[in-house]
């Protein structure tokens, strides 16, 4: 991309190498869309603590995915996203796709700021991911075969991540969903008991579910590798959103895509094939 023309075309994909911004980093390449990936290790560089690195990943950009690191439940978030957000549209960007939680009153300000920036927007709005148990650390958990986690007896909706790529796409790329927030969740509510049950059942192994205490779940995931930012980040989301707020199935995916969401068991069968969950 070396003419002004060509690079005012580009659409920058925050988060890249995380469970959403890779799968809709792909389906942009698969669909011949001038994309720039942006992240910390990137060219050039982004970090959303970092507003010097803000001009250079803008520039060109015509459209955006947002998501925030590590959450947008995380303190300062809000005022990040709404700086970034109003720097975009002045820098020329069009179209904003932000990523968000349900549930999360961090997140809808975050999303208000978004929509009050001057941009056509989308939110996504998401429930839990199914995929946080195969890339965001819970997988080790399984490998050993007892996943403890901090959850209550709750409901939840888990939405697979590739639903999520599927509607960022079209609302990057498409016509038709400026002004929408789909709030995206799976077919059917399960405990986080019967999820595991679910793995279980595609794994054809034995895997005990275990209910354990915030401080454990962090000292955990440390353990295997995630950075304790994130990890606190993960056990404050199970202590203040998974209370049952959530407990509830919307339709937002068959709004955005004109399809029923993928099932839990789908997405378990598929993770099972690749062998990340091999002991």
């Amino acid at each position: 991309m070396t003419s002004s023309t060509q690079s005012r075309k580009l659409t920058l994909v925050t988060g890249s190498s995380g469970t959403t911004g890779r799968r809709v980093a792909q389906r942009l390449a698969e669909r011949g869309v001038p994309t720039r990936l942006g992240s910390r290790s990137g060219s050039p560089a982004f970090d959303w603590a970092d507003e010097a690195t803000w001009p250079a990943v803008l520039d060109g950009v015509v459209a955006a995915y947002l998501v925030y690191y590590p959450d947008l439940v995380a303190p300062g978030a809000v005022d990040t996203v709404r700086r970034f957000a109003e720097f975009a549209v002045s820098s020329g960007v069009r179209r904003l796709v932000l990523l968000s939680g349900r549930g999360e009153e961090e997140a809808q300000r975050a999303e208000q700021a978004v929509m009050d920036s001057g941009a056509d927007w989308t939110i996504v709005r998401c429930a839990f991911f199914a995929q946080n148990f195969s890339e965001k650390g819970f997988e080790e958990f399984v490998r050993a075969g007892t996943v403890a986690l901090p959850a209550p007896e709750i409901g939840e909706p888990f939405v697979d991540a590739e639903d999520i790529a599927d509607v960022v796409v079209t609302a990057l790329t498409e016509d038709g969903h400026s002004g929408e927030l789909y709030e995206l969740t799976g077919p059917r509510l399960m405990t986080f008991a019967d999820s595991v049950a679910e793995i279980a059942t595609a794994t054809g192994r034995d895997i005990d579910y275990q209910t354990i205490s915030s401080q454990e779940f962090i000292a955990g995931l440390v353990e295997q590798g995630l950075p304790k930012e994130e990890a606190t980040v993960f056990a404050e989301i199970f202590d203040t959103v998974l209370d049952g707020r959530g407990a509830f199935l919307t339709n937002g995916v068959q709004r955005a895509l004109g399809r029923p969401p993928r099932d839990f068991a789908e997405y378990a069968r598929h993770a099972a094939a690749t062998g990340v969950w091999n002991a």
